[in-house]
């Protein structure tokens, strides 16, 4: 037994994450915890995870595919924990094995939800800051979001593309075609979409 109860909703993630590294069996728990069913649990584990992650990328490496399962599968909130998770191990990922599942991850473009493909769009400043070299193909990617996405809240999704593209945009290679992009989105039928566009116009 461990001194943490993760369904204690004051837990310290930040002392959790710290004893993790140190405890096999608390990690085991964590990455079963992920997948609960529980609210609390599920938060806990995933928030533990995403810290270690971020501090101690070279400790979950080796659980890659565990992550890489998780992205697959057909529950949204299991992309999500895997869509951050994957996107924060590309800082240590020495055997390119992002580039491997380039399409399964950029791939949830193409399905209907907005969660799932607005958090792509999140993470994708951090990967393309950890992995330049797939800078084109993942800017590619946003800026065909018309004819990959299938959901009916398109035009919401290009919000979080452009909330990318905010960070993305001083560094790109491919600024005529961003800022081509962007100015289209003026008109979009979401505000959000719109607000965004005008920020993106107005500061880069």
């Amino acid at each position: 037994m461990t001194d943490y109860s993760l369904d204690d909703k004051r837990l310290d993630i930040k002392k959790l994450a710290h004893e993790v590294l140190e405890n096999e069996q608390l990690f085991n728990e964590l990455l079963s915890g992920v997948k609960s069913k529980d609210d609390t649990i599920r938060s806990n584990s995933f928030k533990t995870l995403l810290l270690i992650s971020e501090e101690e990328p070279e400790f979950l490496y080796p659980k890659w595919d565990y992550f890489q399962e998780m992205l697959k599968s057909p529950n949204s909130y299991h992309k999500y924990v895997a869509i951050y998770i994957l996107a924060n191990l590309t800082s240590v990922d020495e055997e390119n094995r992002f580039n491997d599942i380039f399409h399964d991850y950029y791939g949830i473009f193409g399905g209907e939800k907005v969660m799932t493909a607005s958090h792509v769009a999140l993470n994708s400043p951090n990967i393309i800051k950890n992995k330049p070299e797939l800078e084109s193909k993942i800017i590619e990617t946003f800026l065909n979001i018309d004819t990959i996405h299938k959901g009916k809240q398109k035009e919401l999704v290009k919000a979080y593309i452009i909330e990318a593209l905010i960070k993305i945009y001083p560094d790109a290679h491919d600024k005529d075609k961003i800022q081509e992009f962007v100015e289209s989105q003026l008109e979009s039928s979401s505000p959000k979409t719109r607000d965004l566009a005008s920020c993106f116009l107005d500061i880069c």
